[in-house]
């Protein structure tokens, strides 16, 4: 089995901080989550994230006009330029000063050139680098690749600002722009000096202006200040004086028009304005967002859509469509106004993963937290599709029934629960005697009968699913149950407790027997190999244990305290090799063949292991962002103060503003506190699973739903290759029709545009006997193929022709090496369920077209032939139209004219 997994999307968080853009079309919305950047296409309803990371959260983004630079800034002044389309970082560089400041605005100019950067009171522009076809490289022949050695050249630096800037907005041919500070004032710019122009200061709001920007024709300016005050600014001369005797030298910016935005105790937070269109969108603290057309100021819309603040708002190109995020919940929504439908509403867990599961297709993955909300993720879209709130507190366990859509959660509510996904509703509720919380769950492949385990007590409840009642209560244990496993056959239930035992129960005999298995420390997790004949147990001294489920003896183990080590918090007085709570896994899955195991823990890796051997194949780093405690070997000596960790102490008292400075949350809080948390959340990994193709799995972190693949990024894996295999051989080979010699050329290649070709050409007559003589070495690359073309492209019989033939003359081999083709088999399966679904609704749809013509009347066929002919008293070729009539009429007197029949 493959093991080159690599990073493809991050699920589970829509918005963190930061604030939205639009691409150039509109169609796609750049999002900023934790230290990364989602990118949502709103048209074809899919979302991906950007594989680069930074060290912490991003502040801001800016993409450039044309739509291949992607600028990017975090928390702590580092900036990353990347290419958007080709997902690549193309130079990194530090925008920080010396009083580390951060980045509150950045904007790029219209034409693309500069881009200006706002780092506390001081603002900076830069050049941008020069692209291929860009205006600097046209016509130069000897430019190769078209980007800058040094990218980021500083152009000019402004300061005259006496505190934060916090907004910028350039003209619309480049030569200006402006900016909005918390210094109570708004000025106005020049990229390079004009000829009459000074730099203009616009003063009288009494708050601090978030936001200004020019109309459309560049003759009026817009200034919002955070009190609700909307000034209109125009170059008029003074008032009450005489218009003859008016001078150029009189005339300057002055303020035509004052509106303003009553909002009891609501501050406005959020502001964007349309030019082309004149739409001013505002948002507001209380989660109120307002739309107003200017100049007149008339409200067009007045909407509360979040429970918190606003935190940022972006139009795009057309004005159409409304972007909100608010950090608080986690919220992201995109709005059009003119049809007040929503075209994206997604919110994330706002409180810490628990677990997570696959469906057995494959297709979805179930999300569960401590905010009591289970939610069903697509993993094609990396939209979430559902969100179920029925448990009143949080979420621990969840676990798929093997056969049907059913899903089952345990919560610290005390009730187990079952979901139906078809219909997306909970349709049965276990609970036992006593008040207790779950914590561990686990159902049978039959999916009769649920278990749950507590660590409020040592038994093991057991329900069933058709009637809910409680069947039994399995003792034995002398600790908390931490986790239940039921095994693939259905034959035996294990469990695993604090009691530093694993106990084997028959649950469906007779006599319900449990063999104990003792280990040297607290059980963790428990996982069951899929062939039912190997059990995988993780403790708390940090040792991984394979132990043969029928024998009940040990078959091997490794030690992984070593592995899974790492990542110091704050408040740690010890070193991240010598901290305890990070030297064991706590959660463990087998991948779909059996070969490997994956585990994560209370630290920032996930170790990826081979069972036979217990060699650790891969440690992946779940995150690098420093926001996060536990992401650094080690701390930073100069953070240290006399009061403690510069990271510790509480520094908002020495905020500006007044709001920023009062204390909304509990001292120490870290979750089912409404109000902000004042302790940075810690990396962990609660849940990892395996896909059930085995393409790809997913862990459950503190940042969200991170999902790694085997198909992202690989490009050219060739395999058994020499120098007379090349794309123009195999094409020659191809055309002498020598079908199965081009296949294996295109399988040694790897090149899937070859592959492609070569399978749609050859015959349906030769398919039998290319799929005969096919080496076995390859029959895994073609069944992989035949499941992607099932799955995406439309050549139905064909696809089904070679699939037939697959199965029919090598079914044999694929039953024999289960565990090889496990993953590509069930590839094949999803594909095959799927074309089989779109086939039925077709069907069912052309049957009830079907009825519904045949039961439709129709006039007598030369009744109609003739209305047809008619026109002005004759017909087309001239013929009397009343003689038509009176042969129609004689018709009708033999009783068989203007007679209504089915088509039956």
């Amino acid at each position: 089995m493959k093991t080159d997994f690599k990073f493809s999307n991050l699920l589970g968080s829509v918005y963190r901080k930061g604030n939205l853009t639009y691409t150039a079309d509109g169609t796609c919305l750049l999002s900023p989550v934790g230290n990364r950047v989602t990118v949502f296409d709103l048209v074809n309803n899919k979302s991906h994230t950007l594989p680069f990371a930074h060290r912490t959260n991003v502040a801001r983004i800016a993409l450039h006009p044309r739509g291949q630079l992607l600028l990017t800034i975090d928390e702590a002044g580092q900036a990353i330029l990347s290419h958007f389309q080709r997902r690549i970082v193309l130079y990194r560089f530090s925008l920080r000063d010396k009083e580390n400041r951060s980045v509150s605005a950045l904007a790029f100019s219209p034409s693309g050139t500069h881009f200006a950067v706002a780092i506390g009171r001081k603002i900076e522009v830069w050049k941008t680098p020069s692209t291929p076809g860009s205006v600097e490289t046209k016509g130069d022949e000897d430019d190769d690749g078209g980007l800058e050695f040094a990218p980021f050249v500083r152009y000019r630096q402004y300061v005259s600002h006496h505190d934060a800037v916090q907004s910028l907005e350039w003209s619309s041919d480049s030569r200006f722009f402006l900016s909005a500070s918390k210094d109570l004032t708004a000025r106005i710019w020049s990229l390079d000096p004009e000829e009459g122009f000074t730099p203009t200061t616009l003063a009288g709001h009494r708050t601090a202006v978030y936001a200004a920007w020019f109309s459309n024709d560049q003759e009026t300016i817009w200034t919002i200040s955070k009190d609700g005050a909307l000034f209109r600014w125009q170059y008029l001369p003074p008032p009450d004086v005489n218009l003859e005797m008016v001078t150029e030298e009189d005339e300057r910016w002055r303020i035509s028009e004052r509106h303003y935005f009553f909002q009891d105790q609501a501050n406005l937070t959020t502001a964007a304005f349309h030019a082309q269109s004149n739409i001013l969108v505002t948002g507001f603290s209380n989660g109120l967002f307002m739309l107003h057309e200017l100049p007149s100021f008339s409200e067009i819309h007045k909407l509360s859509i979040s429970a918190s603040k606003i935190d940022t708002v972006s139009i795009n190109k057309s004005g159409e469509w409304l972007a909100f995020g608010s950090s608080a919940l986690g919220q992201l929504l995109v709005w059009e106004w003119q049809s007040e439908s929503y075209i994206l509403k997604q919110q994330g867990h706002f409180d810490s993963l628990n677990a997570l599961t696959y469906s057995p297709s494959g297709d979805r993955v179930i999300t569960c937290a401590d905010d009591g909300k289970i939610k069903v993720w697509d993993t094609a879209s990396g939209f979430c599709i559902v969100t179920f709130t029925e448990h009143t507190s949080g979420v621990t366990a969840c676990e798929f029934a093997r056969r049907g859509n059913v899903l089952f959660t345990a919560s610290l509510d005390g009730s187990v629960r079952a979901f139906d996904l078809i219909r997306y509703r909970c349709f049965r509720t276990f609970t036992a005697p006593k008040r207790l919380s779950f914590s561990s769950i686990a159902v049978d492949p039959a999916g009769e009968v649920v278990a749950a385990g507590s660590l409020d007590d040592f038994d093991i409840h057991i329900w069933s699913v058709q009637t809910g009642q409680l069947l039994d209560q399995l003792s034995g244990h002398e600790g908390p149950v931490a986790t239940l496993a039921f095994a693939p056959n259905g034959s035996s239930l294990v469990s695993g407790s604090w009691d530093r035992t694993v106990r084997i129960w028959s649950v469906f005999a007779r006599t319900q027997t449990s063999e104990p298995l003792q280990l040297q420390a607290d059980v963790l997790c428990v996982a069951v190999r899929p062939d039912s004949k190997q059990i995988a147990v993780s403790t708390l001294d940090g040792q991984l244990t394979f132990w043969s489920l029928s024998e009940g003896a040990q078959e091997g183990g490794t030690d992984g305290r070593r592995d899974v080590s790492g990542g110091r918090k704050v408040s740690d007085r010890r070193t991240a090799a010598n901290a305890a709570g990070t030297k064991s896994f706590n959660t463990i899955t087998y991948s779909a063949d059996g070969s490997i195991i994956l585990a994560g823990g209370n630290s920032k890796y996930i170790c990826l292991y081979a069972v036979e051997t217990a060699v650790l194949l891969h440690k992946y780093t779940v995150s690098v962002n420093l926001n996060l405690e536990g992401t650094q070997e080690f701390l930073n000596s100069r953070l240290l103060t006399e009061a403690g960790p510069q990271a510790l102490l509480d520094e908002a008292g020495e905020a500006s503003d007044l709001e920023d400075r009062l204390g909304k949350s509990l001292p120490g809080s870290k979750r089912g506190d409404a109000a902000q948390r004042q302790t940075a959340p810690a990396v962990r990994v609660p849940g990892v699973a395996f896909s059930p193709t085995g393409r790809a799995f997913c862990a459950a972190s503190t940042e969200g739903l991170l999902i790694y693949s085997i198909d992202a990024g690989v490009q050219f894996d060739p395999f058994d290759l020499d120098v007379d295999v090349t794309p123009a051989s195999t094409l020659k080979t191809l055309a002498d029709q020598q079908w199965l010699k081009a296949l294996v050329m295109a399988f040694r290649l790897n090149h899937q545009t070859l592959i492609t070709r070569v399978y749609r050409s050859i015959p349906e007559a030769d398919i039998s006997l290319v799929v005969r003589d096919l080496p076995e070495v390859y029959l895994d690359r073609l069944l992989r193929h035949v499941a992607k073309e099932t799955d995406s492209s439309p050549h139905l019989e064909l696809n089904i022709l070679w699939l037939e033939s697959l199965l029919r003359q090598r079914g044999r081999a694929l039953k024999e090496k289960q565990g090889e083709y496990a993953e590509v088999v069930r590839m094949v399966a999803r594909a095959v369920a799927r074309v089989q679904g779109e086939v039925i609704k077709v069907a069912e749809g052309n049957t009830r077209t079907a009825n519904y013509l045949l039961g439709q009347p129709r006039e007598n066929v030369a009744v109609a032939t003739a209305q047809k002919r008619l026109g002005d008293g004759y017909g087309a070729n001239g013929v009397d139209a009343g003689a038509i009539e009176d042969e129609e009429m004689g018709k009708d007197e033999a009783g068989v004219g203007d007679e209504w029949v089915g088509l039956d």
